[in-house]
């Protein structure tokens, strides 16, 4: 099983993927996805979280709303929200309004965030390793493999995939576990949810319940076999 740091790590970057454009738009404007290939973009978060988590982990500690912020800020810039946001909700984003598939990506943005934020205060430098990239840079598919040391010095593949957005920035929109997909795994659970109680009762529950829906959700499909 993944440590909870590797798991905080992996879906601290992971999550924001869902996040809503309207609200990704609120991360710091000093930060920008213009790093010049996909690897210069996870070195750079790799760099910020050793300097704005690991090095203020004591102001941290107590003070969750601004361990959100600055994963906020470390993260958001990042990740392509838009084409991650429809890919979590699958064959449901035709059938979802505007409005319902901003509020759930928001709300299951701040479900996921709020499970994993405090993971990250056992984040220490050296955690993750940016390994070198091997193959070729493709607009519409690269990844960025990385390696994750537990605390038990485990040692978790995390693999980031890329594509370059029409304005020439290279973002994210999926991270791989072990061979685990992070939209493949969530679109099956929330795919589950939905045709078990409908789109609009998920979000409300998302929206209310926060991380305890998420867990309930995953406690689930983890009961009907999903992985």
């Amino acid at each position: 099983m993944l440590r909870q740091l590797a798991i905080a790590t992996a879906i601290a970057l992971g999550s924001v993927v869902a996040v809503a454009p309207a609200f990704a738009q609120s991360a710091s404007s000093a930060q920008s996805s213009n790093a010049s290939t996909p690897q210069a973009v996870v070195e750079d978060i790799t760099h910020q979280l050793d300097t704005q988590i690991a090095d203020h982990k004591a102001e941290l500690q107590n003070n969750k709303p601004k361990l959100v912020d600055e994963i906020n800020k470390i993260f958001l810039p990042y990740f392509d929200t838009d084409w991650a946001s429809i890919l979590v909700l699958g064959m449901h984003a035709r059938e979802a309004s505007p409005d319902q598939r901003s509020r759930f990506a928001k709300a299951f943005y701040n479900s996921l965030t709020n499970r994993y934020a405090e993971g990250l205060l056992d984040y220490s430098k050296g955690t993750v390793k940016v390994l070198p990239f091997a193959g070729e840079v493709n607009p519409k598919y690269t990844v960025v493999k990385t390696m994750v040391t537990t605390d038990d010095k485990k040692q978790i593949a995390v693999n980031y995939v890329f594509h370059q957005t029409a304005d020439g920035q290279w973002k994210a929109y999926d991270v791989i576990i072990e061979g685990i997909s992070y939209i493949t795994n969530y679109r099956n659970q929330v795919d589950a949810q939905i045709k078990k109680e409908g789109l609009d009762s998920l979000i409300k529950e998302l929206e209310t319940q926060g991380d305890k829906a998420l867990q309930q959700m995953e406690q689930e499909n983890k009961g009907n076999g999903a992985k």
